[in-house]
């Protein structure tokens, strides 16, 4: 069971004793007080203190003076304060006696989570090493405390406690803790954000680089893309004027004689052939 669940449970037990403190007055206001510190599970009673009722016959009868005081004690006291001062305070039965050296066990382990058992014997008036480990483990099972019992070590180790009633000189100091608290939580708080905040940035920054960078790419493919468009343009345009001057050739060939084509001017056997004819006409005039 939790702290916080703990206190809830002890001050729903408590309630009934808050509805009859409304209510009763003279002797039976000692013996509400009495019934309350002996009741199973309850642990907590700046209530039942702070009742008007009580607070009002405390104040006129001296006998409920006696009662008030034991109650701070269950409040926020030990079983040392009770023994130092047991000849002014009403008598206390086991059951309540046992309360008692719990909640003194609660408060030694706001000092410390290890607890030797000779402190512990000595501070409750414990001679036996059985009795107090009987007595711990009744606080473990009335939730009050959570921890382990070491044997071979003789320690106490304390992982939980319950919160008890404060002292009066207490309130101040818990509210100074709680604002000291408050403070470094803000810091904390301020720091966090700080770390949030440079962790966006940096997020922000490399989405922009990579941004940047796919444009840029993608910049870089459309140029290489046009040059490339560009370079197979020309190859076109020069194979085209290639194709036509290669027609014009023999177009131009044709034109030539058969002889011409055969044989170039001024060859020999061109020659020879005007020869031949000129002296084939000589020979018919001659005749």
């Amino acid at each position: 069971m939790g702290d916080a669940n703990l206190n809830l449970s002890t001050s729903q037990r408590l309630q009934p004793f808050l509805i009859l403190a409304k209510s009763v007055k003279g002797a039976a206001v000692s013996k509400l007080i009495m019934d309350a510190l002996a009741a199973p599970g309850v642990y907590v009673f700046s209530e039942l203190y702070q009742a008007p009722t009580s607070s009002r016959f405390a104040a006129k009868h001296g006998d409920v003076v006696r009662y008030n005081n034991l109650l701070r004690i269950f409040m926020y006291g030990t079983f040392s304060d009770y023994t130092e001062q047991a000849s002014e305070l009403p008598e206390l039965n086991e059951v309540q006696l046992t309360k008692l050296k719990h909640l003194s066990v609660v408060t030694l382990a706001e000092r410390s989570r290890t607890l030797r058992y000779a402190l512990l014997q000595e501070y409750l008036k414990m001679s036996s090493v059985r009795q107090l480990e009987d007595l711990i483990i009744d606080a473990f099972y009335q939730g009050i405390l959570r921890g382990k019992l070491d044997q071979r070590r003789q320690v106490l180790e304390v992982e939980f406690a319950l919160g008890r009633d404060l002292r009066p000189e207490q309130l101040g100091q818990t509210i100074d803790t709680l604002a000291q608290w408050a403070d470094v939580s803000e810091r904390v708080l301020a720091t966090i954000d700080n770390r949030i905040q440079a962790i966006h940035d940096t997020m922000n920054h490399v989405l922009w680089q990579r941004t940047d960078h796919d444009h840029k790419v993608e910049q870089l493919r459309q140029d290489v893309k046009q040059k490339k468009e560009l370079s197979i343009g020309g190859s076109s345009g020069q194979t085209a004027t290639a194709g036509v001057r290669t027609r014009r050739t023999p177009a131009s060939d044709s034109m030539m004689t058969d002889d011409e084509h055969i044989f170039p001017h001024g060859s020999e056997r061109g020659g020879r052939a005007k020869k031949s004819r000129g002296m084939k006409r000589y020979m018919v005039g001659h005749q």
